[in-house]
């Protein structure tokens, strides 16, 4: 059962690094190539909440003393979905910020607009630090159990 918990997570990282890349890539595509890539990322959200699901099943058929560990990995995986989900939630509203500004004439050069993506930045600098800081915790989790083993 372990394996296919364990194929299922390579799986769900592979999901989870494409997804990444492609949030990233967003906001810096012409619009037509925006429109195509947001629905890409949502077919595999999509997907990877079906991983997690399968997942799930799975950690539940663990006998009762394996459970704890799988459940932490459940945990971490689900929270680092949440975080995707908001990270692509906040590229669609980069994407339509930009949309309403060519729209409406702003080229972007306004203080205002550069404190803004000054902020931006900033937070996406600060949300890449916290992913950092969860994956080394977790690196440092699973070390200690194969010392433990």
């Amino acid at each position: 059962m372990s394996s296919d918990f364990e194929g299922y997570e390579q799986d769900f990282a592979v999901l989870t690094a494409e997804i990444t890349s492609k949030i990233a890539r967003v906001p810096r595509l012409p619009p037509d190539e925006k429109k195509q890539m947001v629905a890409n990322v949502e077919k595999q959200l999509e997907e990877a909440k079906e991983l997690l699901e399968q997942m799930d099943l799975e950690v539940r058929e663990i006998p009762p003393q394996s459970r704890g560990m799988y459940s932490n990995r459940m945990r971490s995986y689900k929270q680092e979905m949440g975080k995707l989900e908001t990270d692509f939630k906040r590229s669609r509203i980069a994407y339509s910020d930009e949309v309403r500004n060519e729209l409406l004439g702003d080229d972007g050069n306004s203080s205002e607009n550069q404190l803004i993506k000054l902020r931006e930045e900033r937070a996406h600098l600060l949300d890449n630090t916290e992913r950092l800081e969860r994956s080394s915790r977790r690196l440092e989790a699973g070390y200690q159990i194969a010392v433990e083993t």
